[in-house]
């Protein structure tokens, strides 16, 4: 268990916390790149502060504070000009930098005032990479946004989101993800259970609930996060599960996946008590198929709860969202008793602490890439990475009502390498 002042160390992500000030020393993925098309603004709140984000006419982006500040309008129903954002209240247009550029009257009356030389609001930069919009807000120097192979590998591949704001804090998404155990109860003993109440069957939690069972589980640090092992099932420490397992990326991804789809889920801080969930799947293809590139990837806002009001339970993506939110809004952990199952999330707690010391003393925090040569392309071993390689890898396509469906059918069931896969199955 923690203190009060321990969970409080950990949770909070204000300006100015010690969590705060270590999670601002990273790039967070902000908003989906296709939700800028729709719309070209759109009101933001991350690590507990308002912001805008948006796209001007120039195709320039820029995160600055929500409100102008001359009468404190949301900006959020601004006008995007060629180099700037406008209020639409007075006219008054801001730059990615948030320093305002234009005030219309005031010019008009004082041709020759520097007026708005003296306005800027807080302006962060942002980066678009992998159908995600990312944002830095620490200090200078801005550190590289990593250039993950999930994100940026581009020939041979497809992408699409899925998006949650999931009304708790982020640091019990990211412990589940140190939490194996919960694999057998949650995804099956409990999914079956929700699948018998609602009158379906659910094939891969009945297997869950009764054949895999945990039989060891392990951690170990590595230079960009934690590496998750386990022995369920039929499966040894030969298998990859445990020789390879899968890495927690360090401070907030998950990566896993396997059979040629593969994906991070980001736990990005809205604020204290809200978390922006996106899972970014990418879908790797055996070489002989001619993959489309991509000109926009596709997003996809996941539903947290049924027509009747529950919190969803239908696939296991429903299923962590439930059991976050059941933990309350910032989880006490004074209250707690944990067991040798959670050895993972007791050394992720841990690094967080570890780190934000780092931060408070002055130095570089775990993770975070500087060196151009190392982010060329940067590729995080896990288990079962491969290329999709028999059409019944599309199963897995279609858990949260995959989008690009069809069109991966389509190119799967087109090759030989599948067909002939397929014959001897």
């Amino acid at each position: 268990m923690l203190t009060q002042e321990q969970n409080d160390r950990i949770t909070r992500v204000g300006p100015g916390t010690p969590m705060g000030e270590l999670m601002r020393r990273y790039w967070h993925p902000i908003a989906a790149a296709a939700e800028l098309d729709e719309r070209p603004t759109k009101a933001v709140r991350v690590l507990g502060e308002d912001l805008v984000l948006y796209k001007d006419k120039s195709g320039t982006l820029g995160l600055i504070e929500r409100f102008c500040p001359h009468r404190r309008v949301d900006l959020s129903y601004g006008i995007p000009e060629e180099h700037g954002l406008r209020c639409m209240y007075h006219g008054w247009m801001m730059d990615e930098t948030g320093q305002c550029i234009e005030q219309p009257f005031e010019e008009t009356v004082h041709p020759d005032g520097r007026f708005k030389e003296k306005v800027k609001v807080a302006g962060y930069p942002v980066q678009e990479l992998g159908g995600l919009i990312f944002a830095y807000m620490g200090p200078a120097p801005v550190p590289l946004l990593p250039n993950y192979d999930i994100l940026a590998q581009r020939e041979g591949v497809l992408r699409e989101a899925f998006i949650a704001v999931v009304p708790c804090n982020w640091v019990q998404c990211m412990e589940n993800s140190v939490d194996p155990v919960h694999l057998e109860w949650l995804h099956g003993v409990y999914g079956a259970h929700r699948a018998k109440l609602e009158g379906r069957r659910d094939a891969v939690a009945e297997s869950l609930a009764i054949y895999d069972r945990h039989k060891e589980i392990g951690f170990d640090e590595f230079e960009r996060g934690i590496i998750k092992r386990r022995v369920y099932g039929n499966t040894t420490k030969e298998s990859p599960k445990w020789s390879v397992g899968h890495p927690l990326l360090f401070p907030n991804i998950l990566q896993q996946g396997g059979g040629g789809r593969y994906f991070f889920q980001y736990r990005t801080p809205i604020d204290d008590t809200h978390t922006w969930h996106v899972e970014i799947t990418s879908y790797w293809f055996p070489e002989d198929i001619e993959v489309p590139e991509q000109d926009t990837v596709p997003y996809t806002n996941i539903a947290l709860k049924t027509s009747d009001g529950y919190w969803r339970s239908d696939d296991t993506m429903a299923q962590d969202h439930a059991a976050w939110i059941l933990q309350g809004p910032i989880m006490d952990r004074s209250a707690e008793r944990l067991g040798e199952s959670d050895r993972g999330l007791i050394l992720y707690r841990k690094m967080l602490d570890e780190q934000a010391a780092v931060v408070e003393d002055g130095a570089e925090p775990l993770n975070v890439i500087r060196d151009p040569a190392e982010n060329v392309m940067i590729h995080v071993p896990q288990e079962g990475w491969g290329k999709l390689g028999r059409t019944s890898d599309i199963d897995e396509v279609a858990r949260y009502g995959s989008t690009l469906k069809p069109l991966i059918v389509d190119l799967l069931t087109q090759t030989s390498y599948v067909q002939q896969h397929n014959a001897t199955a």
